[in-house]
Parts: structure tokens; C-alpha cells; sequence
């Protein structure tokens, strides 16, 4: 977890409001690690730092979120990007820290999960727990069904072989395909081993997680049945 200010644990915490943790530090009712703290500038590691206030241990909970939203394309996926637009900026109302799971390329739009849940990172994002992706694209010309099938079956990229694909023909040049990995850049780079360019490519599904209707640049949270679901599949509950 990143440093945080002493004051604002505190009010995290529940102790009490941001301005009354600044007196009660001033006035030397806290300690770090058994330490009497009374600079306001402090900050702490809520994961590691033992902080009490008139002995009393404070213990760090913050509520956990997970959102749905769906990434226009221009924005990168990432938290700081000087000078680009950045998938939390559509978020600013959003009081936790959250972060995204995996990672949707700038020219992409669709379904990006949004958490601050740092346990299911890895195992959205890691091939090895196989959990399927869905994404709807549109290349610049026809696709005969024979490039379907080579990427039904895996095609050579970045010197090795993509995994077997669930591909579905939507129109001459469009196509549903479900992946369980997700490598930099891979359908684009699978689209050009084809002869082809991807125009638009739209993720619509993260494992249990739908789209939906949700419009471009807007996110809802997750439904409680969502969220267990979800977590029940990467055996986290």
C-alpha cells in the first residue's frame, strides 16, 4: 500500500474527521510504532506502521470497490501518464484509490475493471487461471474463414503461439473473439499476421462481468452478485 499522511489514515480509519486528527497529533495523542508523532506532515505505511491514538491501535480498513467502465478510446490505461488522459480521470468521483486490472491499449475501448482490490489483480490478468476475455472487432477488409481458423487455432506473435481462441464471424469484416491470456497487443498483432488492420476493438466481457449498455466514458459499481461471482471464480471468497 503507498504512504499515506498520518491526518488522513486517521480519518480513513474512522478515528475521527481530518482537521480533528491534525489537533490530536499537534496535541501528541498519536504514536507511530509506539513513537510520539506530533509533525502533521507525517506520513505512514498503513500496511506495516503501527499507529495508536492515547494507546489505542488504529487498524486500517479501507472499503473495498470494484467498478465497471467503459474505457473510450484515447485514454491510457494507467493512474499517472503526464500528458495524456488517463482512465482515472473519467473516475475523479470516485473517493478510494482504485486502479485498473489488466490493461486496455489507448486506440481500444470497452470494459475495463476498476478496484482497489489489490488480490485480484494477478489473477485476472495471469493466463495460467484462465479466465476469458471478450472482444468485438472490426478489421479493414474481408476475412475469409480460413484466418478465422489460424486464430482459432493460435497464431505465431512475439515469437510464440498464442493459445486456442473462441472466434464467431459477426460480418465480412467483423468478428466476436474470447481470449484466456492477454498479450501486448495481441489481436492487433494477430489481425496483421492475417493481412489485415484492426479498425475498432471493443472489450465487452471480463470473465463474469458484461459491458453491457454502459455508455462510453461512463462506469457503474459492480452488482453484489457480480462481485461474488467474481470472486467465488478466482477463489478469493
Amino acid at each position: 500500500m503507498d504512504a499515506m499522511r498520518l491526518q488522513k489514515f486517521l480519518a480513513h480509519a474512522g478515528v475521527c474527521s481530518r482537521r480533528r486528527a491534525e489537533v490530536l497529533i499537534q496535541q501528541g495523542h498519536v504514536t507511530i510504532n509506539g513513537k510520539v508523532v506530533t509533525a502533521l506532515g507525517t506520513c505512514i505505511d498503513p500496511a506495516a506502521d503501527r499507529v495508536a491514538v492515547d494507546g489505542k491501535p488504529v487498524a486500517f480498513q479501507e472499503s473495498l470497490v470494484y467498478l465497471a467502465l467503459n474505457k473510450p478510446v484515447g485514454y491510457v490505461t494507467s493512474c499517472r501518464h503526464p500528458g495524456k488522459r488517463v482512465v482515472t480521470d473519467l473516475m475523479l468521483d470516485v473517493p478510494q484509490r482504485i486502479y485498473p486490472v489488466g490493461r486496455l491499449d489507448k486506440d481500444s475501448s470497452g470494459l475495463l475493471l476498476m478496484t482497489n482490490d489489490g488480490r485480484i489483480h494477478h489473477r485476472l490478468s495471469h493466463p495460467s487461471f484462465d479466465h476469458e476475455k471478450e472482444y468485438v472487432v472490426a478489421v479493414d477488409g474481408p476475412l475469409p474463414d480460413a484466418a478465422l481458423e489460424r486464430m482459432r487455432t493460435g497464431i505465431r506473435i512475439l515469437d510464440i503461439q498464442t493459445r486456442p481462441a473462441e472466434v464467431v464471424r459477426l460480418g465480412s469484416d467483423r468478428f466476436r473473439i474470447i481470449l484466456k491470456e492477454g498479450k501486448n497487443r495481441q489481436i492487433r498483432r494477430m489481425v496483421r499476421r492475417l493481412g489485415r488492420r484492426v479498425v475498432t476493438l471493443e472489450r465487452v466481457r471480463v470473465a463474469n462481468v458484461h459491458l453491457g449498455n454502459l455508455a462510453a466514458g461512463r462506469w457503474r459499481p459492480l452488482k453484489k452478485e457480480e462481485i461474488k461471482e467474481l470472486l467465488t471464480r478466482l477463489d478469493l471468497r
